[in-house]
């Protein structure tokens, strides 16, 4: 005979009271959860569109940069119509820009969790605002090849932190880590442009000397690294055409002329004519980017449309699981009472047994469980994407520690980094932990 005043049944039947009282609370916070979750997927889509209409415009004024300084460096001689056109293209490609930045974010009521990202997106803004001012001064040939080709690099600069704050804003990690992918490999892009544009100014000069040499084999390294990341982040299809192009004539053409120059650092003369061999190959190179480019853009809005999509399918699911739990018994459905009971305690009755192995067969507490584990899932894969960017965060505040302390540009600053990290054998990301450990910066 049982001494407990309080049986088995009685239990029960109080800890039924006690989940009717509370479960409707339970069952709202769960479905909120998933709201949450697609409301965040709807702003990371949202964010992956402008990204995709940033990475035209970059690509654009990339264009623009390089006939500018052919333009520049041949007094108004070579370019002067291809400098007009694309000029056309890089307005079309901005007020696109500029339209889709109104409509998605200053027309939008919930933009609280994109303060960061549109910091960014204000001082991209700024350095647009300026642009008609460089073209204008480009075309009326009052800035040199150096000076222009540092002014694009400033507005292009901005536009691809806008990419790398939207990689790092994103929550989802199989959108987070084409966000990755996509940065590294337009930042490598960049770099092939900026190649592309310091080359054509050694042509200009007919010379090429060791400062210019070491530029440029600085800037093949900066690609070198970034197209490594943009790897491990990328699909198979990415990967493929990117070592696709790798293997192309032109770029080996390209690699003969980038060993050719690295062989006139004495300052031996060279006909500045070669400069258009250079810049088609050059330009070969980076048009056909272009389409790995677009190809991750492709996918990044058809992934996200789809975790959108899926997010919305999984909530409809729950409504249904959990007006499916409403309507039956909460004794046989809604409780797993080893959640509040030691089930193995020896007097429990054996009749109830059955009911408690059922319990965790449609519960409740199944979807609370199945709901954490997704999230844990979701924040262990996005770690490894957010591990990337957090190496460049590390790589960016390193330099800017040089840039203060020693009074060099970016670019230097960018140079020095990477010797002493070649010269010490490790990886950047550990370089600028250490320039940043010895500063005794936190």
């Amino acid at each position: 005979m049982n001494d407990n005043p309080l049986s088995f049944p009685h239990t029960l039947i109080y800890l039924k009271q006690i989940m009717s009282a509370h479960s409707d609370v339970t069952k709202r916070f769960l479905l909120a959860t998933k709201r949450a979750e697609i409301n965040a997927l709807q702003l990371v889509a949202s964010n992956c569109q402008v990204v995709t209409t940033v990475s035209e415009l970059i690509h654009q004024l990339q264009k623009e940069r390089g006939i500018s300084n052919i333009f520049l460096s041949s007094a108004n001689r070579r370019f002067e119509q291809e400098h007009k056109d694309q000029i056309d293209r890089g307005i079309q490609a901005e007020e696109l820009l500029r339209s889709q930045l109104k409509a998605k974010y200053l027309h939008s009521d919930d933009i609280s969790n994109n303060m960061r990202l549109l910091n960014t997106i204000t001082l991209a803004l700024q350095g647009l605002d300026y642009i008609s001012t460089l073209r204008y001064k480009v075309q009326k040939q009052e800035l040199t090849a150096l000076q222009s080709m540092q002014a694009y690099n400033q507005l292009i600069k901005g536009l691809l932190s806008v990419v790398f704050e939207a990689a790092d804003v994103g929550s989802d990690p199989s959108i987070a880590k084409i966000l990755v992918a996509l940065f590294n490999f337009i930042q490598g892009k960049e770099y092939a442009g900026q190649e592309r544009a310091t080359g054509a100014l050694g042509f200009s000069k007919s010379m090429f000397d060791q400062s210019l040499c070491e530029s440029l084999s600085q800037l093949q390294q900066a690609q070198t690294d970034s197209f490594t990341t943009f790897e491990e982040f990328a699909s198979n299809q990415e990967n493929t055409m990117w070592h696709s192009l790798q293997g192309k004539d032109t770029n080996k053409q390209l690699q003969q002329m980038r060993t050719m120059m690295q062989q006139l650092a004495d300052g031996s003369a060279i006909s500045s004519e070669i400069s258009e061999v250079w810049y088609e190959l050059t330009t070969h190179r980076i048009d056909a980017m272009r389409a790995i480019e677009e190809q991750l853009t492709s996918r990044l809005l058809e992934v996200a449309q789809q975790r959108v999509e899926q997010a919305d399918k999984e909530l409809s699911e729950h409504k249904k699981r959990v007006n499916k739990l409403a309507a039956t018994s909460p004794l046989s459905t809604e409780l797993t009472l080893d959640m509040v009971l030691d089930v193995s305690a020896e007097n429990i009755p054996k009749a109830y047994n059955s009911q408690l192995n059922d319990l965790a067969d449609n519960s409740l507490y199944d979807l609370l469980r199945e709901q954490s584990e997704n999230i844990k899932k979701m924040t262990s894969e996005l770690e490894l994407a957010k591990q990337a960017i957090a190496e460049q965060k590390t790589i960016n505040r390193a330099k800017l520690l040089l840039m203060q302390q020693l009074k060099y540009n970016e670019s230097q600053a960018h140079r020095a980094l990477q010797k002493q990290a070649m010269d010490q054998k490790v990886s950047l990301a550990e370089m600028a932990r250490l320039v940043i450990k010895a500063s005794g910066s936190k």
